[in-house]
Order: C-alpha cells, then sequence, then structure tokens
C-alpha cells in the first residue's frame, strides 16, 4: 500500500484552495482526513504535542488514517542522537495516544550532524521492534557501508527525498517499507513539482518495493503545493498499477 499525504495540515494559505472560507480551523484535521489517509506531523519536531492532542487526532480521524510523527529536535538537535533513551521514551509515551493509528516516526538529522553509525544503532534500539523509523540524514558522510548496515539490521527505512528534482540521498533500499519526502520542486508556481518529476519517483518507488508499504509526504506547502502534488502522484501511481490510499480525485477550489 502506498499512503500519500501531505507534511502537516495546519497552513493559512490551504483556506480557499483546499479548505473552504467558512470552515471553521478547529475542523480543518476532518477536512483533510476525509480527503488523504495519512499526514506527517512535522511539528512535532518544534515542539512535541501533549498524550491528550494526539488522542484527540485519533478520536477526529477515519478508522484507516495513519499519522507519521517526525521526531522532536530534542534528540536529533540538540541531544544529536546520544543517550537517546529518554526522549525515545518520552515521544513514544505521547505519541502511542494514535493507538493503531501511530504510522513511522522520522529522524531529520542535522546538516552539521556527521555520521555516527554507533549513535544511530543505539537510538533505533532505542524504539519497540514494532515502531517503524525513518532516517532523513543531511550529512554527505552518512554516505558509508556501516551505515548502510545499520538501518538494514533494525528494518529502519532511509529517508528518500527530493529538492528541486534532484534525490538528496543514496536510493539506497534499507528497510521491508519505504518513506519518501519531496520537499521543492522546480515547476511553476514555486515550489510545485512537474508530471515528468512526480512520475519519476512513482517509477523509482515501484520498481524498489513493488506492492510493499510506502509513505509519501509532499513537505512543499506554500501556496497548496502539496495538496497538488500530492493529488498528482496519486494518479501517477495508480496508472502504474501500484495500490493507493485514498486521495482526492482533484484538488477542489473554494475561492
Amino acid at each position: 500500500m502506498m499512503r500519500i499525504g501531505t507534511s502537516g495540515w495546519q497552513y493559512k494559505d490551504w483556506r480557499d484552495r483546499f479548505y473552504p472560507r467558512d470552515l471553521p480551523h478547529r475542523l480543518w484535521l476532518e477536512h483533510y482526513a476525509a480527503a488523504f489517509d495519512t499526514v506527517e506531523v512535522n511539528n512535532a519536531f518544534y515542539r512535541l504535542p501533549e498524550r491528550s492532542t494526539f488522542a484527540d487526532w485519533r478520536a477526529r480521524t477515519p478508522a484507516d488514517f495513519v499519522v507519521t510523527v517526525k521526531a522532536s529536535r530534542f534528540l536529533t538537535h540538540v541531544k544529536r542522537l546520544k543517550e537517546p533513551e529518554e526522549p525515545v521514551a518520552r515521544l513514544l509515551e505521547r505519541a502511542e495516544g494514535l493507538g493503531r493509528k501511530l504510522g513511522p516516526v522520522l529522524l531529520q538529522l542535522p546538516p552539521t550532524l556527521p555520521a555516527d553509525p554507533d549513535a544511530l544503532d543505539r537510538t533505533l534500539q532505542a524504539f519497540p521492534r514494532g515502531v517503524r523509523v525513518a532516517v532523513e540524514p543531511r550529512h554527505e558522510s552518512w554516505w558509508n557501508a556501516d551505515v548502510r548496515d545499520v538501518l538494514t539490521r533494525r528494518d529502519a527505512a532511509l529517508c528518500w527525498s527530493d529538492r528541486k528534482g534532484r534525490p538528496q540521498s543514496p536510493l539506497w533500499r534499507t528497510a521491508g517499507w519505504g518513506y519518501l519526502r519531496l520537499h521543492e520542486g522546480r515547476a511553476a508556481p514555486w515550489p510545485r513539482y512537474g508530471r515528468a518529476a512526480l512520475d519519476t519517483w512513482t517509477a523509482r518507488l515501484a520498481d524498489a518495493f513493488s506492492n510493499q508499504d510506502v509513505y509519501v509526504y509532499c513537505n512543499n506547502d506554500p501556496g497548496c503545493a502539496a495538496i497538488t502534488d500530492a493529488v498528482a502522484f496519486a494518479r501517477l501511481a495508480e496508472r502504474r498499477g501500484l495500490r493507493t490510499g485514498r486521495a482526492p480525485e482533484r484538488v477542489p477550489r473554494w475561492s
């Protein structure tokens, strides 16, 4: 199953584009979850929500909805993967308020953090076996055999990512599932992706993961580009015969 969504849903400039003008902000999650079956909670990186907030999201979304949680910067940017047990335990104690709707946890590493396979291994070991973890390194020293071995042994997915049509990492398959983030395209209006770029990514995922689980998140939120590209990605994936989750047939325009 390929689940396709966006990195967050609470963007003011999505009103009149994706959200009807008269729809109260408190109902935006319900509107989003009726259109897509997954979201990546990006703002958890800046401030980890309380368990009650995660439980509230669980109660307000359909049974098939999946929430991916970006790990707090305290773990990745402050502790820099050192002594990960307490930050991981705190993250999970809260995120488990989602129950079965908890999807992968994303570890986005700072671009100033060089490769440390031992710290990565200890961090991944701190997660229970049933929790999927995707790792997005951003320092070129991480592209080595030791790091790849750690990810593979822990069944952690190397996060594939794109900026302006270029992969930001090697396209290693390190787990029995995949994870892709689309940060910024080259098409107009900025930061949209063109059809060819999106179709290239659907082909890569189809070749690497076949019918296995894949999570795709559009992180190019300005101007509602993420919604437009997520819809386009879903249609292109379907044309390749891939089984996808819920996505609109088209992007509604409310203005």
